[in-house]
């Protein structure tokens, strides 16, 4: 299996729009990573999903976990270190340009 070295996936899912939105925010000016995609999963449920170094991401999930809750429901963050190659292709798929 071949890893992503050096990047991480964070991953932070809110219930409802006004908190992913107010967590990407925070997510993206927090720390150095990119916003790679946002998912509305159904039931009101928004996943945010930003890449980085690992150490960036982590950070930025806090900032972002922190913020939803702030305003919203935070259900669930996730910090995925070095995803191998197939999860990354998972999430390509949904690439914001």
């Amino acid at each position: 299996m071949k890893y992503c070295e050096e990047e991480a996936l964070g991953l932070i899912e809110t219930l409802g729009l006004a908190p992913a939105l107010y967590a990407a925010d925070k997510m993206l000016k927090a720390a150095d990573v990119e916003l790679i995609s946002y998912e509305n999963i159904g039931s009101t449920l928004v996943t945010i999903i930003v890449k980085g170094d690992v150490g960036a991401v982590s950070s930025a999930v806090e900032a972002g976990a922190e913020a939803a809750r702030e305003v919203g429901t935070l259900t669930a963050k996730n910090v995925m270190p070095r995803p191998i190659k197939q999860v990354g292709k998972i999430v390509s798929v949904h690439d914001i340009d």
